[in-house]
Protein backbone atom coordinates (compact mmCIF):
# COMPACT_ATOMS: atom_id res chain seq x y z
CA UNK A 1 0.00 0.00 0.00
CA UNK A 2 1.15 3.63 -0.30
CA UNK A 3 3.54 4.90 2.29
CA UNK A 4 2.01 7.31 4.78
CA UNK A 5 3.26 10.85 4.06
CA UNK A 6 5.44 12.43 6.71
CA UNK A 7 3.03 15.35 6.81
CA UNK A 8 0.26 12.99 7.93
CA UNK A 9 2.22 11.78 10.93
CA UNK A 10 1.81 13.53 14.27
CA UNK A 11 4.76 15.42 15.75
CA UNK A 12 6.90 13.52 18.25
CA UNK A 13 9.20 14.68 21.00
CA UNK A 14 12.93 14.24 20.68
CA UNK A 15 12.98 11.75 23.54
CA UNK A 16 10.47 9.33 21.97
CA UNK A 17 12.97 7.48 19.71
CA UNK A 18 15.25 7.01 22.73
CA UNK A 19 12.33 5.68 24.77
CA UNK A 20 11.47 3.21 22.03
CA UNK A 21 15.02 1.90 22.19
CA UNK A 22 14.82 1.59 25.97
CA UNK A 23 11.67 -0.49 25.69
CA UNK A 24 13.68 -3.21 23.97
CA UNK A 25 15.52 -3.99 27.23
CA UNK A 26 12.53 -6.00 28.53
CA UNK A 27 13.52 -9.17 26.72
CA UNK A 28 17.31 -9.18 27.22
CA UNK A 29 17.14 -7.98 30.83
CA UNK A 30 14.46 -10.53 31.73
CA UNK A 31 16.52 -13.29 30.13
CA UNK A 32 20.06 -12.36 31.08
CA UNK A 33 20.21 -10.76 34.52
CA UNK A 34 19.66 -13.91 36.55
CA UNK A 35 21.57 -16.34 34.30
CA UNK A 36 24.79 -16.16 36.39
CA UNK A 37 22.70 -17.27 39.39
CA UNK A 38 20.86 -20.05 37.54
CA UNK A 39 23.02 -22.90 38.97
CA UNK A 40 22.49 -21.54 42.51
CA UNK A 41 18.74 -21.20 41.87
CA UNK A 42 18.70 -24.82 40.68
CA UNK A 43 20.36 -26.01 43.87
CA UNK A 44 18.29 -23.89 46.28
CA UNK A 45 14.94 -24.99 44.84
CA UNK A 46 16.07 -28.61 44.53
CA UNK A 47 15.32 -28.74 40.81
CA UNK A 48 16.86 -30.78 38.02
CA UNK A 49 18.91 -28.87 35.45
CA UNK A 50 16.30 -29.37 32.73
CA UNK A 51 13.51 -28.19 35.07
CA UNK A 52 15.44 -25.08 36.08
CA UNK A 53 15.98 -24.28 32.41
CA UNK A 54 12.20 -24.14 32.06
CA UNK A 55 12.41 -20.77 33.83
CA UNK A 56 14.20 -19.64 30.66
CA UNK A 57 11.86 -21.50 28.33
CA UNK A 58 8.61 -20.23 29.83
CA UNK A 59 9.88 -16.65 29.72
CA UNK A 60 10.64 -17.10 26.03
CA UNK A 61 7.20 -18.62 25.39
CA UNK A 62 5.62 -15.74 27.31
CA UNK A 63 7.56 -13.18 25.30
CA UNK A 64 6.32 -14.85 22.12
CA UNK A 65 2.66 -15.00 23.13
CA UNK A 66 2.76 -11.52 24.66
CA UNK A 67 3.93 -10.02 21.39
CA UNK A 68 1.35 -12.00 19.42
CA UNK A 69 -1.41 -10.48 21.57
CA UNK A 70 -0.02 -6.97 21.98
CA UNK A 71 0.69 -6.31 18.31
CA UNK A 72 -2.87 -6.63 16.95
CA UNK A 73 -4.30 -4.93 20.05
CA UNK A 74 -1.99 -1.95 19.52
CA UNK A 75 -3.01 -1.76 15.84
CA UNK A 76 -6.62 -1.53 16.98
CA UNK A 77 -6.46 0.53 20.19
CA UNK A 78 -3.20 2.44 19.84
CA UNK A 79 0.30 1.91 21.21
CA UNK A 80 0.31 3.92 24.45
CA UNK A 81 -2.44 2.24 26.47
CA UNK A 82 -1.31 -1.29 25.60
CA UNK A 83 2.27 -0.38 26.52
CA UNK A 84 1.40 0.98 29.95
CA UNK A 85 -0.71 -2.08 30.80
CA UNK A 86 2.17 -4.34 29.83
CA UNK A 87 4.76 -2.50 31.91
CA UNK A 88 2.54 -2.52 35.01
CA UNK A 89 2.10 -6.29 34.65
CA UNK A 90 5.86 -6.70 34.20
CA UNK A 91 6.62 -4.94 37.48
CA UNK A 92 4.07 -7.06 39.38
CA UNK A 93 5.24 -10.39 38.00
CA UNK A 94 8.92 -9.58 38.56
CA UNK A 95 8.08 -9.13 42.23
CA UNK A 96 6.20 -12.45 42.18
CA UNK A 97 9.28 -14.17 40.73
CA UNK A 98 11.35 -12.84 43.63
CA UNK A 99 8.89 -14.26 46.18
CA UNK A 100 8.36 -17.68 44.56
CA UNK A 101 8.89 -20.50 47.12
CA UNK A 102 8.99 -23.34 44.57
CA UNK A 103 10.40 -23.85 41.10
CA UNK A 104 6.90 -24.61 39.81
CA UNK A 105 5.57 -21.22 40.90
CA UNK A 106 8.68 -19.53 39.55
CA UNK A 107 8.14 -21.19 36.16
CA UNK A 108 4.54 -19.93 36.08
CA UNK A 109 5.58 -16.44 37.17
CA UNK A 110 8.25 -16.36 34.47
CA UNK A 111 5.61 -17.20 31.87
CA UNK A 112 3.50 -14.21 32.92
CA UNK A 113 6.59 -12.02 33.17
CA UNK A 114 7.39 -12.93 29.58
CA UNK A 115 3.83 -12.13 28.48
CA UNK A 116 4.17 -8.65 29.95
CA UNK A 117 7.72 -8.14 28.71
CA UNK A 118 6.74 -8.94 25.14
CA UNK A 119 4.60 -5.81 25.03
CA UNK A 120 7.58 -3.45 25.19
CA UNK A 121 9.40 -5.24 22.36
CA UNK A 122 6.49 -5.25 19.92
CA UNK A 123 5.47 -1.66 20.69
CA UNK A 124 9.04 -0.45 20.09
CA UNK A 125 9.19 -2.13 16.67
CA UNK A 126 5.68 -1.08 15.63
CA UNK A 127 6.01 2.52 16.84
CA UNK A 128 9.32 2.76 14.99
CA UNK A 129 7.51 1.73 11.82
CA UNK A 130 4.90 4.41 12.61
CA UNK A 131 7.41 7.23 12.68
CA UNK A 132 10.24 6.13 10.32
CA UNK A 133 10.55 5.21 6.66
CA UNK A 134 13.28 4.61 4.09
CA UNK A 135 16.88 4.50 5.25
CA UNK A 136 15.89 5.90 8.64
CA UNK A 137 13.77 2.80 9.23
CA UNK A 138 16.71 0.47 8.56
CA UNK A 139 18.96 2.55 10.84
CA UNK A 140 16.32 2.43 13.58
CA UNK A 141 16.13 -1.36 13.46
CA UNK A 142 19.91 -1.45 13.58
CA UNK A 143 19.81 0.67 16.73
CA UNK A 144 17.20 -1.67 18.22
CA UNK A 145 19.67 -4.51 17.76
CA UNK A 146 22.44 -2.42 19.32
CA UNK A 147 20.37 -1.59 22.40
CA UNK A 148 19.33 -5.23 22.74
CA UNK A 149 22.99 -6.18 22.71
CA UNK A 150 23.83 -3.43 25.20
CA UNK A 151 21.13 -4.72 27.53
CA UNK A 152 22.55 -8.21 27.10
CA UNK A 153 25.97 -6.88 28.14
CA UNK A 154 24.63 -4.98 31.13
CA UNK A 155 22.38 -7.83 32.22
CA UNK A 156 24.88 -10.64 32.88
CA UNK A 157 27.65 -8.28 33.99
CA UNK A 158 25.35 -6.57 36.47
CA UNK A 159 23.81 -9.91 37.41
CA UNK A 160 27.24 -11.35 38.13
CA UNK A 161 28.13 -8.39 40.33
CA UNK A 162 24.79 -8.33 42.12
CA UNK A 163 25.13 -12.05 42.70
CA UNK A 164 28.08 -11.33 44.98
CA UNK A 165 25.88 -9.32 47.35
CA UNK A 166 22.43 -10.86 46.88
CA UNK A 167 20.80 -14.08 45.78
CA UNK A 168 18.66 -14.80 42.73
CA UNK A 169 15.61 -13.37 44.48
CA UNK A 170 17.34 -10.03 44.77
CA UNK A 171 18.00 -10.11 41.03
CA UNK A 172 14.27 -10.35 40.34
CA UNK A 173 13.66 -7.46 42.74
CA UNK A 174 16.08 -5.47 40.62
CA UNK A 175 14.06 -6.36 37.50
CA UNK A 176 10.96 -5.01 39.22
CA UNK A 177 12.78 -1.75 39.96
CA UNK A 178 13.93 -1.45 36.33
CA UNK A 179 10.36 -2.05 35.19
CA UNK A 180 9.04 0.62 37.55
CA UNK A 181 11.54 3.15 36.21
CA UNK A 182 10.48 2.39 32.64
CA UNK A 183 6.82 2.67 33.65
CA UNK A 184 7.31 6.18 34.99
CA UNK A 185 9.33 7.17 31.93
CA UNK A 186 6.77 5.76 29.50
CA UNK A 187 3.85 7.39 31.31
CA UNK A 188 5.54 10.78 31.05
CA UNK A 189 7.22 10.60 27.65
CA UNK A 190 5.47 8.11 25.37
CA UNK A 191 3.39 9.95 22.80
CA UNK A 192 0.78 7.97 20.89
CA UNK A 193 2.30 7.12 17.49
CA UNK A 194 -0.81 5.60 15.88
CA UNK A 195 -3.64 8.16 15.50
CA UNK A 196 -7.23 6.91 15.61
CA UNK A 197 -7.66 7.38 11.86
CA UNK A 198 -4.88 4.91 11.10
CA UNK A 199 -6.02 2.12 13.41
CA UNK A 200 -7.55 -1.15 12.29
CA UNK A 201 -11.11 -2.20 13.03
CA UNK A 202 -13.24 -5.31 12.73
CA UNK A 203 -12.25 -7.24 15.86
CA UNK A 204 -10.80 -10.73 15.82
CA UNK A 205 -12.22 -11.53 12.37
CA UNK A 206 -10.18 -8.67 10.91
CA UNK A 207 -7.13 -9.80 12.89
CA UNK A 208 -7.42 -13.27 11.36
CA UNK A 209 -7.62 -11.71 7.90
CA UNK A 210 -4.56 -9.60 8.65
CA UNK A 211 -2.63 -12.68 9.74
CA UNK A 212 -3.70 -14.45 6.55
CA UNK A 213 -2.49 -11.55 4.40
CA UNK A 214 0.89 -11.51 6.12
CA UNK A 215 1.43 -15.26 6.07
CA UNK A 216 0.52 -15.51 2.39
CA UNK A 217 3.41 -13.18 1.51
CA UNK A 218 6.42 -15.42 0.84
CA UNK A 219 8.94 -12.63 1.53
CA UNK A 220 7.39 -11.84 4.91
CA UNK A 221 7.15 -15.55 5.74
CA UNK A 222 10.74 -16.21 4.69
CA UNK A 223 12.10 -13.32 6.75
CA UNK A 224 10.08 -14.37 9.81
CA UNK A 225 11.07 -18.04 9.61
CA UNK A 226 14.69 -17.05 9.09
CA UNK A 227 14.61 -15.01 12.28
CA UNK A 228 12.79 -17.74 14.15
CA UNK A 229 15.51 -20.27 13.44
CA UNK A 230 18.32 -17.74 13.97
CA UNK A 231 16.94 -16.83 17.39
CA UNK A 232 16.39 -20.50 18.19
CA UNK A 233 20.16 -20.90 17.95
CA UNK A 234 20.73 -17.73 19.98
CA UNK A 235 18.41 -18.76 22.81
CA UNK A 236 19.85 -22.26 22.88
CA UNK A 237 23.14 -20.49 23.60
CA UNK A 238 21.51 -18.30 26.27
CA UNK A 239 20.05 -21.36 27.95
CA UNK A 240 23.08 -23.63 27.74
CA UNK A 241 26.14 -21.39 27.90
CA UNK A 242 25.99 -20.85 31.66
CA UNK A 243 26.22 -24.61 32.29
CA UNK A 244 28.87 -25.09 29.60
CA UNK A 245 31.14 -22.24 30.69
CA UNK A 246 30.68 -22.68 34.45
CA UNK A 247 30.05 -26.42 34.71
CA UNK A 248 32.40 -27.77 32.04
CA UNK A 249 35.08 -25.07 31.83
CA UNK A 250 34.94 -23.99 35.49
CA UNK A 251 34.33 -20.25 35.08
CA UNK A 252 33.08 -18.31 38.09
CA UNK A 253 29.80 -16.36 37.80
CA UNK A 254 31.87 -13.22 37.24
CA UNK A 255 34.02 -14.96 34.63
CA UNK A 256 30.91 -16.22 32.88
CA UNK A 257 29.47 -12.70 32.93
CA UNK A 258 32.63 -11.34 31.29
CA UNK A 259 32.60 -14.03 28.59
CA UNK A 260 28.91 -13.44 28.00
CA UNK A 261 29.51 -9.70 27.91
CA UNK A 262 32.16 -10.14 25.19
CA UNK A 263 29.70 -12.04 23.04
CA UNK A 264 27.01 -9.44 23.69
CA UNK A 265 29.45 -6.71 22.69
CA UNK A 266 29.86 -8.52 19.37
CA UNK A 267 26.08 -8.69 19.06
CA UNK A 268 25.83 -4.95 19.67
CA UNK A 269 28.70 -3.96 17.36
CA UNK A 270 27.65 -6.13 14.45
CA UNK A 271 24.00 -5.16 14.83
CA UNK A 272 25.03 -1.53 14.36
CA UNK A 273 27.26 -2.38 11.40
CA UNK A 274 24.47 -4.45 9.84
CA UNK A 275 22.04 -1.55 10.02
CA UNK A 276 24.49 0.65 8.12
CA UNK A 277 25.44 -2.07 5.66
CA UNK A 278 21.84 -2.97 4.86
CA UNK A 279 21.08 0.68 4.08
CA UNK A 280 24.17 1.41 1.99
CA UNK A 281 25.09 -1.97 0.56
CA UNK A 282 22.24 -4.47 0.26
CA UNK A 283 19.57 -5.92 2.53
CA UNK A 284 19.79 -9.46 1.05
CA UNK A 285 23.60 -9.51 1.03
CA UNK A 286 23.82 -8.32 4.61
CA UNK A 287 21.36 -11.00 5.67
CA UNK A 288 23.39 -13.65 3.84
CA UNK A 289 26.62 -12.58 5.54
CA UNK A 290 24.94 -12.88 8.94
CA UNK A 291 23.76 -16.42 8.20
CA UNK A 292 27.26 -17.48 7.14
CA UNK A 293 28.95 -15.98 10.23
CA UNK A 294 26.44 -17.58 12.60
CA UNK A 295 26.83 -20.88 10.78
CA UNK A 296 30.58 -20.85 11.34
CA UNK A 297 30.02 -20.27 15.06
CA UNK A 298 27.49 -23.11 15.25
CA UNK A 299 29.86 -25.51 13.50
CA UNK A 300 32.59 -24.53 15.97
CA UNK A 301 30.30 -25.45 18.87
CA UNK A 302 29.45 -28.75 17.21
CA UNK A 303 33.16 -29.50 16.82
CA UNK A 304 33.71 -28.70 20.50
CA UNK A 305 31.00 -31.20 21.36
CA UNK A 306 32.56 -33.94 19.26
CA UNK A 307 36.14 -33.44 20.45
CA UNK A 308 37.79 -31.69 23.40
CA UNK A 309 38.50 -28.05 22.55
CA UNK A 310 40.17 -25.26 24.55
CA UNK A 311 38.01 -22.59 26.12
CA UNK A 312 38.97 -19.93 23.56
CA UNK A 313 37.51 -22.02 20.71
CA UNK A 314 34.14 -22.19 22.48
CA UNK A 315 34.12 -18.47 23.29
CA UNK A 316 35.05 -17.50 19.71
CA UNK A 317 32.35 -19.82 18.37
CA UNK A 318 29.76 -18.28 20.70
CA UNK A 319 30.91 -14.82 19.61
CA UNK A 320 30.48 -15.73 15.93
CA UNK A 321 27.06 -17.23 16.59
CA UNK A 322 25.78 -14.17 18.48
CA UNK A 323 27.34 -11.71 16.02
CA UNK A 324 25.87 -13.50 13.02
CA UNK A 325 22.39 -13.43 14.50
CA UNK A 326 22.83 -9.69 15.12
CA UNK A 327 23.84 -9.09 11.51
CA UNK A 328 20.65 -10.75 10.26
CA UNK A 329 18.30 -8.86 12.58
CA UNK A 330 18.06 -5.36 10.97
CA UNK A 331 17.69 -6.54 7.34
CA UNK A 332 15.26 -9.34 8.20
CA UNK A 333 13.14 -7.03 10.37
CA UNK A 334 13.06 -4.52 7.52
CA UNK A 335 11.97 -7.20 5.04
CA UNK A 336 9.19 -8.30 7.38
CA UNK A 337 7.74 -4.89 8.30
CA UNK A 338 8.43 -2.46 5.46
CA UNK A 339 5.49 -3.48 3.31
CA UNK A 340 2.85 -3.14 6.01
CA UNK A 341 2.83 0.33 7.62
CA UNK A 342 -0.81 -0.02 8.75
CA UNK A 343 -0.21 -3.47 10.19
CA UNK A 344 3.11 -2.75 11.86
CA UNK A 345 1.92 -4.06 15.22
CA UNK A 346 0.50 -7.27 13.81
CA UNK A 347 3.51 -7.89 11.57
CA UNK A 348 5.88 -7.14 14.45
CA UNK A 349 3.93 -9.48 16.74
CA UNK A 350 4.29 -12.39 14.32
CA UNK A 351 8.00 -11.70 13.94
CA UNK A 352 8.53 -11.51 17.69
CA UNK A 353 6.32 -14.52 18.40
CA UNK A 354 8.32 -16.69 16.03
CA UNK A 355 11.66 -15.42 17.33
CA UNK A 356 10.89 -16.12 20.97
CA UNK A 357 8.59 -19.09 20.34
CA UNK A 358 11.23 -20.99 18.41
CA UNK A 359 13.72 -20.05 21.11
CA UNK A 360 11.39 -21.38 23.80
CA UNK A 361 11.13 -24.72 22.01
CA UNK A 362 14.86 -25.20 21.47
CA UNK A 363 16.22 -23.81 24.76
CA UNK A 364 15.43 -26.91 26.90
CA UNK A 365 16.91 -29.26 24.28
CA UNK A 366 20.45 -28.23 25.23
CA UNK A 367 19.91 -29.67 28.73
CA UNK A 368 18.59 -33.10 27.77
CA UNK A 369 22.01 -34.71 28.28
CA UNK A 370 22.65 -32.91 31.57
CA UNK A 371 25.24 -30.23 32.26
CA UNK A 372 28.33 -32.28 31.38
CA UNK A 373 28.45 -31.94 27.59
CA UNK A 374 28.33 -29.20 24.97
CA UNK A 375 27.23 -31.53 22.16
CA UNK A 376 23.46 -30.80 22.40
CA UNK A 377 24.18 -27.07 22.11
CA UNK A 378 26.30 -27.70 19.01
CA UNK A 379 23.65 -29.89 17.39
CA UNK A 380 20.75 -27.53 18.13
CA UNK A 381 22.58 -24.40 16.98
CA UNK A 382 23.91 -25.99 13.78
CA UNK A 383 20.53 -27.41 12.81
CA UNK A 384 18.82 -24.10 13.56
CA UNK A 385 21.19 -22.05 11.40
CA UNK A 386 20.83 -24.55 8.55
CA UNK A 387 17.03 -24.23 8.71
CA UNK A 388 17.33 -20.42 8.85
CA UNK A 389 19.39 -20.44 5.68
CA UNK A 390 16.92 -22.77 3.97
CA UNK A 391 13.93 -20.58 4.88
CA UNK A 392 15.61 -17.46 3.53
CA UNK A 393 16.81 -19.06 0.29
CA UNK A 394 13.50 -20.78 -0.41
CA UNK A 395 11.16 -17.87 0.34
CA UNK A 396 12.78 -14.47 0.74
CA UNK A 397 15.94 -14.44 -1.37
CA UNK A 398 14.13 -13.69 -4.65
CA UNK A 399 13.48 -9.94 -4.61
CA UNK A 400 10.38 -8.34 -6.07
CA UNK A 401 9.12 -4.79 -5.96
CA UNK A 402 6.05 -3.45 -4.23
CA UNK A 403 2.89 -3.70 -6.29
CA UNK A 404 1.74 -0.23 -5.26
CA UNK A 405 3.96 2.79 -5.69
CA UNK A 406 4.18 5.32 -2.85
CA UNK A 407 2.11 8.44 -3.18
CA UNK A 408 3.79 11.66 -4.18
CA UNK A 409 5.70 13.30 -1.40
CA UNK A 410 5.48 10.23 0.79
CA UNK A 411 9.12 9.44 1.04
CA UNK A 412 9.25 6.59 -1.44
CA UNK A 413 11.84 4.54 0.43
CA UNK A 414 14.16 4.22 -2.59
CA UNK A 415 16.72 2.20 -0.67
CA UNK A 416 14.14 -0.41 0.27
CA UNK A 417 12.66 -0.64 -3.21
CA UNK A 418 16.05 -1.02 -4.80
CA UNK A 419 17.71 -3.33 -2.31
CA UNK A 420 15.15 -5.63 -0.79
CA UNK A 421 12.25 -7.90 -1.59
CA UNK A 422 8.88 -6.23 -1.35
CA UNK A 423 5.35 -7.25 -0.63
CA UNK A 424 1.90 -6.03 -1.27
CA UNK A 425 0.74 -3.69 1.43
CA UNK A 426 -2.54 -3.97 3.23
CA UNK A 427 -5.01 -1.18 3.67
Amino acid sequence: MPEIPASARPPFGRFLPTLLLLLTVFGPISMDLYLPALPALTAELGAATSVAQLTVTTCLVGLAIGQLLAGPLSDRFGRRGILLIGVVAYVATSALCAASPTVELLILARLVQGLAGGVGIVIAQAAGRDIYSGGALIRFYGRLTVVGGLAAIIGPLLGGQLNTVTDWRGLFVFLAVVGAALLVTAALAFTETLPAGRRTSGGFAQTRRDFRVLLSDRVFLGAVLNQGFMYAALFAYLSGATFVLQGIYGLSPQGYALAFGLNSAGFMLFGYVAGRAAERWSVPRTLTVGIVVAGLGAVGLLAAGLAAMPLWVVIVSLLALASGVAVTSPPATTLALVGYPRLAGTASSLLGMVRFGFGGVTAPLVGVAGAATILPLGIVSTASIALAAAAYLALAARPRRFAAAPVAGAGAEPALHALSPGSKGHS
